[in-house]
């Protein structure tokens, strides 16, 4: 059995961390609203500009490099597909990452099944460096602020996806782009999801379908792949930033529950190594009596 000693200094090292974990919930619990408000403020917006390109794309016959793949556009194909990956900055969130890294490495699998080259693009530390620590190039990278992202992140994130994909340098050119990222369902239920952004898929609804949308006439000035060039990089860019702040709120939910988890496994550790440590003292002076008893016989005989 461990000395006394031994348990003490156990038991000063568990409550140090046990501070560490309690005060890491109470700043998640403060941030999770402001989060959850942002990511669910960003939905309707990325849901009107989604239907508007939905309306116009439905309406033109002319192929464009965002809605049409290469072989459509007569590019030749590269067989390069870009996955751009969401994780944290941080730790202490459980399998928030681990989960979408999870998920990054099956859909890489799957292109490569299909004879395809997967491009990594990482947003986030944790995904970053799991990449470079296995030494697997990544084709851009950015960190910080993964819990409270700024609109200025998704815009640049966003350029350099549509600039990777609209190149004609077929050494840099993607044929299609996906997003790996966490969708924010309630606070105790968050879940990895993909999305096809490029080239979209603009499926009709079935024409024997009474409840389908039917969107309006347009007329488009000053033409066609004028709006196209217009509006669908700003679709681009609030698809992009609304995975980013489902992402945040995804990541602090996932860090409150995994530290009240954390805080209270401390507390019963706490628990044990105190009834452990008494048991040890106990012990110690049972065997420090037994001793003296002895020692008394010991001169009494002599």
């Amino acid at each position: 059995m461990p000395s006394q000693l031994e348990y003490k200094k156990r038991l000063a090292s568990t409550r140090s961390l046990e501070k560490i974990f309690s005060a890491q919930e109470m700043i998640a619990a403060s941030r999770i609203s402001k989060a959850r408000d942002l990511a669910l403020q960003s939905i309707p917006y990325a849901q009107a500009i989604a239907d508007a390109v939905a309306a116009v794309a439905t309406q033109t016959n002319i192929p464009h490099p965002l809605t049409a793949d290469r072989e459509r556009l007569g590019k030749k194909p590269t067989n390069r597909v870009a996955i751009l990956m969401i994780t944290s900055d941080r730790g202490m969130a459980g399998a928030y990452s681990a989960q979408i890294i999870r998920v990054t490495e099956q859909l890489c699998k799957e292109i490569q099944d299909k004879g395809k080259t997967p491009v990594i693009y990482a947003c986030g530390r944790r995904g970053k460096s799991y990449y470079q620590f296995r030494g697997r190039e990544l084709a851009a990278s950015w960190e910080g602020n993964s819990d409270a992202p700024e609109f200025e992140r998704a815009v640049e994130i966003a350029d350099r996806l549509v600039e990777d994909f609209m190149t004609i340098d077929q050494s840099k050119a993607v044929d299609e782009l996906y997003i790996v990222s966490t969708e924010f369902i309630n606070m105790v239920s968050q879940k990895p999801k993909i999305i096809r952004m490029l080239p979209m898929e603009i499926v009709d609804d079935d024409p024997d379908d009474d409840k389908k949308d039917v969107f309006p006439l347009y007329l488009f000035e000053p033409g066609e792949n004028e709006v196209l060039d217009t509006i669908l990089p700003r679709y681009v860019r609030s698809r992009i930033n609304e995975c980013l702040l489902e992402a945040a709120a995804s990541e602090t939910a996932s860090r409150q529950t995994a530290m009240h988890t954390a805080t209270d496994n401390a507390k019963d550790l706490i628990e044990d190594l105190v009834r452990k440590s008494n048991q040890a003292r106990q012990a110690s002076i049972t065997q420090e009596l037994t001793e003296i008893v002895a020692s008394a016989d010991a001169l009494k005989d002599e």
